[in-house]
């Protein structure tokens, strides 16, 4: 139950009067086979449901109500306890770069949107609208130097602070 509270808690934050910087950013138009598969998390803006999080993942597949992900990590350490939640998403724009996607069995309910997404380079930067958070997603668990420069330089090019990221520890490749 405490982890359901924190899940609440944390929706709740992501919901409140935020900078709308995400949702004035431009999404560019997606392909979403490209979008199934296991995602990386390669580095985020700190939130609570995540912290102390290490190896996360998010593995999306396609389902009949739009797609089923599942987000993991290990608390602590690449090869601490796995931590689990499951979510629904679904399109919620006609450029296919905004989700909605709902937790918990809908009680807790967020708008995503894709602000960039490099298919050549494996790797993508989703933020929630309000502008408050931020991840940096690969098909990969580790992205070369230059790649993860030109990520930091675009970052701070869409309004968002680089400063704030954090860099878990990758998964195992």
């Amino acid at each position: 139950m405490s982890r359901f509270l924190t899940a609440a808690l944390f929706a709740a934050t992501a919901l409140m009067a935020q900078p709308a910087l995400a949702a004035t950013l431009p999404t560019p138009r997606l392909e979403l086979a490209p979008m199934m598969g296991r995602w990386y998390e390669i580095a985020r803006i700190p939130n609570k449901l995540q912290k102390g999080c290490q190896a996360g993942a998010s593995d999306w597949t396609r389902s009949a109500e739009g797609f089923s992900v599942v987000q993991s990590c290990h608390k602590g350490a690449p090869d601490g306890p796995l931590a689990q939640w499951r979510a629904k998403a679904r399109v919620a724009d006609a450029s296919n770069a905004r989700f909605r996607m709902s937790f918990f069995g809908g009680v807790v309910s967020q708008e995503y949107a894709v602000l960039e997404h490099r298919q050549e380079q494996g790797w993508l930067l989703l933020a929630t609208l309000d502008g408050k958070y931020l991840w940096l997603m690969a098909q990969r668990p580790v992205l070369s130097p230059a790649v993860r420069a030109l990520v930091v330089s675009r970052i701070r090019q869409l309004g968002f602070d680089p400063t704030r990221l954090e860099w878990p520890t990758p998964a195992h490749s």
